[in-house]
């Protein structure tokens, strides 16, 4: 069955096919990846039950349904988090903006310092940065209605005590939270509104609205930018990931904007990927 499954999606066009094979089987059966291999080298046969249910899994994957989708997991650093249909699906590249985050936290004396993810859908980095960083405290804002249920359930199931969900617009979220904050961080939709996506998972299936940002893409990342000047006590440290070809065009933005040292840094696969400032 496993090498039968790894050729299928082969044939869809999954780039991954063999490790989602491994995956989805190990979904139905509740192995890890590792087991899953281990059975097939020995040739364990499979009820006829678990047969079936794979092959439905396999068929959803082939028609580019996400893998994570499939499962209701996807991993985020430390974290397993609930996703599905109306919320963006954490991606392995995030996690390292987040760190940018979680380092600017940890270097502070403070002994509770405030961090704010701005637009935090699924609530990863909000939870990853609560999680990591026991000492300070988190404040997480989300405005669609679609994703709101999975980021509560996600809240929920991580029981982090130093982490805040607020359901709201991040042009003027937390008011309250004025000057005090250390570090916001936004993963804001980046995409501009002609550049549509060419991988189907993205294209069908992640919401519009954690996806496009207007004509430049940069709609929501004005908004960010204002609305951590206004959070941000002098010093404080914005990160926010933007797309591969868009480094120069924020730190213009946020130049302007009377941001202190935007800078533009690249992930592991040498691409640009956040860019990080200093609140005047």
């Amino acid at each position: 069955m496993r090498a039968h499954a790894a050729r299928e999606l082969t044939l869809a066009g999954i780039a991954d096919a063999e490790v989602d094979a491994d995956l989805l089987i190990g979904h139905v059966l509740g192995l890890s990846r590792g087991r899953v291999q281990a059975l097939a080298i020995i040739g364990t046969p499979l009820a006829d039950t678990d047969a079936v249910a794979i092959r439905e899994l396999l068929r959803r994957r082939a028609l580019r349904e996400p893998l994570q989708h499939i499962t209701g997991r996807a991993p985020f650093r430390s974290l397993e988090l609930q996703v599905g249909p109306g919320v963006f699906v954490p991606r392995p590249e995030t996690e390292q903006v987040a760190q940018f985050a979680i380092d600017a936290l940890r270097s502070l004396p403070d002994p509770e310092p405030i961090g704010v993810d701005l637009g935090t859908g699924s609530g990863a980095i909000a939870l990853a940065l609560a999680v990591e960083v026991p000492n300070a405290r988190i404040w997480a804002v989300e405005n669609s209605p679609e994703a709101f249920p999975w980021t509560t359930r996600n809240f929920s199931q991580v029981g982090a005590a130093n982490a805040t969900l607020v359901f709201g617009d991040l042009a003027d979220a937390l008011p309250e939270l004025d000057g005090t904050v250390a570090v916001v961080i936004s993963n804001p939709p980046y995409i501009p509104a002609d550049a549509i996506p060419r991988d189907p998972e993205v294209r069908l299936f992640d919401p519009a609205h954690a996806l496009y940002g207007g004509a430049d893409g940069l709609d929501v990342v004005r908004h960010v930018s204002r609305s951590a000047l206004r959070l941000l006590r002098p010093g404080g440290v914005l990160v926010i990931e933007h797309g591969e070809l868009q480094g120069a065009e924020i730190r213009a933005l946020l130049a302007q904007d009377g941001w202190r040292a935007p800078a533009t840094h690249r992930d592991y696969t040498t691409r640009d990927r956040a860019t990080t400032a200093l609140a005047p």
